[in-house]
């Protein structure tokens, strides 16, 4: 069986977490701010602010600018539901802009959501590919709205040479299936000194000193075991995306002008660190999206379903107030026709041509 995702972890991190173990120190702590600045590093971002997981940094975040009841953000219905989650969490109300057809928030769509109740737009770097930064930090900056980057699938990705992260306050995950990984864990980055400030005392209990309490704050904190995990990733964060990247170009070569099937696209400018490689299966497909997962599966290739619905469509979420459905029919479309196939650093090029294969095979 090819694995949709794999993860291994090498004798570096056995060994620094051992050295965590051994220092006693396992809250947040040294190896927590180490952790940090690699974050920080990446993001090209004045600070990094660790927390312990990637919907806990998307919540933080909305926090830290003061959202609440009442306030609306306008985000992408094609995410996983941690978009969706942080926002109702904070106290806003959540309203979604259709996406384009490289599967993240289309910027057109966005201008005619907004409202005078509108303070923040969330834009999705869906499967690892950002969002139209450029577009949407123009309409962003002309309406005075803050913008929350939900970069969980993102590491490392750019816009041209500015990597994701650093347009606004820029949330990511570091879940045990990420590009780098802590098992569980998350950070905030931003160049906005007052907020990062302001989230540190938050996810520290609202405190700066130690039963000084400035704020109604929370448990937010990562443990040095979980940096300790991620630490010795970023040495190799490069090379891991480059064999990603040609990962992804290989399958795309070889699924190219297949009948049925439309690989994913990677628009110019825009860098994409293929945390997931999404085929859409078209109108010419001989069999429907579960047929083609169940088929793949069977014939020995991993392959997922990233995500089955657009995140409104459950009934946990029908007649919230707080969800706000204007109506994203491209999105509704695509939840239901794409697919997900292994793309991740342990593929071998036998691998990969098995992965084109037996996709051919199955829409033959």
């Amino acid at each position: 069986m090819i694995p949709i995702t794999k993860v291994q972890l090498g004798e570096d991190v056995e060994a620094l977490v051992l050295e965590v173990v051994r220092s006693g120190q396992l809250a947040q702590g040294p190896m927590v701010a180490r952790f940090e600045e690699e974050c920080r590093s990446m993001a090209g971002t004045a600070h990094a602010i660790a927390v312990n997981n990637g919907t806990t940094a998307l919540v933080l975040a909305l926090q830290a600018l003061g959202l609440g009841p009442g306030d609306e953000v306008i985000t992408s219905p094609f995410t996983f539901v941690a978009t969706l989650n942080a926002i109702l969490e904070a106290g806003a109300t959540a309203r979604f802009a259709d996406i384009g057809d490289d599967y993240n928030i289309d910027p057109e769509a966005i201008e005619g959501l907004i409202t005078p109740r509108t303070r923040a737009i969330m834009p999705v770097h869906l499967y690892g590919l950002p969002a139209d930064m450029t577009r949407i930090m123009a309409i962003a900056e002309r309406h005075g709205l803050a913008v929350v980057e939900d970069a969980a699938q993102a590491h490392g990705a750019l816009v041209g040479d500015r990597p994701v992260g650093s347009f606004g306050l820029g949330c990511f995950s570091f879940y045990a299936t990420k590009n780098i990984s802590t098992g569980e864990g998350g950070v905030v980055t931003t160049n906005d000194d007052a907020l990062a400030d302001r989230m540190r005392v938050l996810r520290n209990q609202g405190m700066r000193v130690r039963y000084q309490y400035e704020m109604a704050g929370h448990n937010y904190r990562l443990t040095d075991l979980a940096a300790a995990v991620g630490v010795p990733q970023f040495a190799r964060r490069f090379e891991l995306t480059e064999i990603r990247q040609a990962n992804a170009r290989s399958l795309s070569a070889g699924l190219a002008d297949l009948p049925g099937l439309r690989t994913p696209l990677e628009p110019a400018g825009r860098h994409s660190v293929w945390h997931q490689y999404t085929v859409e299966l078209t109108s010419e497909s001989p069999i429907d999206r579960q047929a083609f997962v169940d088929r793949l599966n069977d014939l020995g290739v991993g392959c997922g379903i990233y995500y089955p619905r657009a995140v409104y469509d459950y009934d946990c979420y029908r007649g919230d107030s707080r969800v706000v459905v204007d109506g994203s029919p491209r999105a509704e479309r695509i939840a239901a026709s794409v697919a997900s196939l292994p793309v991740h650093t342990f593929l071998s090029a036998d691998d990969l041509a098995e992965i084109v294969r037996v996709v051919r095979k199955v829409l033959s």
